[in-house]
């Protein structure tokens, strides 16, 4: 259970919270629009912070009583703890390399200015993006002036020496942390983008199939109204001699016929075809097939209702949209057998207008029935997707989704009965 704080005390806190994160996003974008000129406002706050650090005389309150070092120096080892970040992100063990001798001077000195803390901003660079050898060096830089300090001014232990160590430590941790947090995150982007592409890609490889698989079916009904309307045509040719009005009925047999063939051929223009020699070239399945299909489920183990409305069929349909239909149930039937888990059982629903048929496969499995299992499971997706494709073949639409009022799911199939265009 999630914790949704009411109130005016929660809803501050959320919008306070709101207002920080849409700060730090646009932060971050004008850092990447602009990292030129975010790198010269943070070394110029350094600077200014360094230089007066100098001109106050903060750095006398922490400087040791045998300072040797002259004003000019202080102001010097400021800038140079500080002008350098500008080249922070670009070339950190450099700017690195360049602090180390001030930081020699620094501590040989015994003046101690606060700038040299500055050396924990590249060492953080260094950590973000550098491999372990490269971290190590960077630290061996920032150490060993310290320590050379420490062992010329021996007082400097207690101060200078344990407190760099441990803003070293914390600056290494803290970059390790982030680093750690920018690669997981990283990889989940890249995670998810190929993921992206694999759903994609077997998506189009589902659709291909499935189509390649239409247009084999297809092949066998084009051919046998291609059949009947060779036969029509050889007893029209007979019967027009000796009875011309069965000749007639025979030559309006084979217009519709060859309207039939004709439109199944327009659809699959679009189709794209391989041939597979071994591909199955048995009768394809009419609405006629349903009732010892359902026969099968239910020795499988599965209960199946099957109600029927408005005697779908006994409709006008023609074959390619008998085997739509047959498909379309088949596929529901054999997810919900797979997928589905618990006391299950289905129903299919056909009804018939006189435009439309329209068939209704639910079922009360609480499987792989729910939206988030659907889009884990790719065959589910990919089944769904090819009794897309043959619906919309024949104009038809196709609804899948888990019932609204308790576990389960549905796939509801409407197909006209005749084709909606020439």
């Amino acid at each position: 259970m999630t914790y949704h704080p009411r109130g005016p005390g929660g809803t501050t806190t959320a919008s306070l919270t709101r207002i920080i994160r849409d700060s730090l996003d646009r932060l971050r974008a004008f850092d990447r629009h602009r990292p030129r000129v975010w790198d010269a406002a943070v070394t110029a706050f350094w600077v200014v912070a360094a230089v007066l650090d100098y001109t106050s005389g903060g750095w006398r309150t922490v400087a040791h009583d045998d300072v040797t070092a002259p004003e000019l120096l202080v102001l010097l080892m400021s800038l140079g703890f500080s002008l350098p970040l500008l080249w922070r992100r670009t070339h950190p063990l450099a700017v690195l390399l360049l602090m180390a001798p001030v930081s020699v001077v620094n501590i040989w000195t015994g003046a101690v200015v606060q700038a040299a803390l500055l050396q924990l901003i590249p060492v953080f660079q260094i950590v973000l993006r550098s491999s372990l050898r490269t971290v190590g060096a960077a630290a061996l830089l920032f150490v060993v002036p310290v320590l050379a300090g420490g062992i010329r001014i021996p007082a400097a232990w207690g101060q200078e020496v344990v407190s760099y160590v441990w803003g070293l430590v914390f600056v290494v941790l803290l970059g390790i942390a982030v680093r750690t947090r920018r690669e997981y995150t990283e990889a989940l982007v890249e995670r998810a983008h190929r993921l992206e592409h694999e759903r994609d890609q077997q998506a189009r490889l589902a659709a291909a199939a499935e189509r390649t698989r239409i247009a084999r079916e297809m092949h066998d009904i084009i051919g046998h109204n291609l059949s009947v309307i060779t036969g029509l045509a050889d007893g029209g040719a007979y019967a027009a001699r000796k009875n011309p009005e069965r000749a007639g009925q025979a030559l309006e047999a084979i217009g519709t016929t060859s309207r039939q063939a004709l439109a199944e051929l327009r659809r699959l223009l679009g189709v794209l075809r391989d041939d597979h020699p071994d591909g199955e070239r048995t009768p394809q399945p009419t609405l006629d097939e349903l009732a010892p299909l359902i026969d099968r489920v239910r020795r499988a183990g599965l209960t199946v209702h099957l109600e029927l409305n408005g005697d779908p069929l006994r409709a006008p349909l023609t074959p390619g949209r008998q085997l739509t239909v047959y498909r379309v149930v088949q596929e529901a039937l054999t997810n919900t057998l797979k997928h589905a888990t618990g006391p299950t059982s289905a129903t299919v629903a056909l009804s018939c207008s006189r435009t439309h048929l329209e068939a209704h496969i639910t079922d009360t499995g609480t499987g792989a029935t729910s939206t988030a299992d659907a889009e884990e499971a790719p065959l589910p997706a990919q089944g769904i997707m090819g009794m897309r494709e043959r619906a919309a073949l024949y104009d038809g639409t196709l609804e899948a989704g888990p019932l609204p009022d308790h576990g389960g799911w549905q796939i509801r199939l409407r197909l006209p009965l005749e084709d909606t265009h020439p």
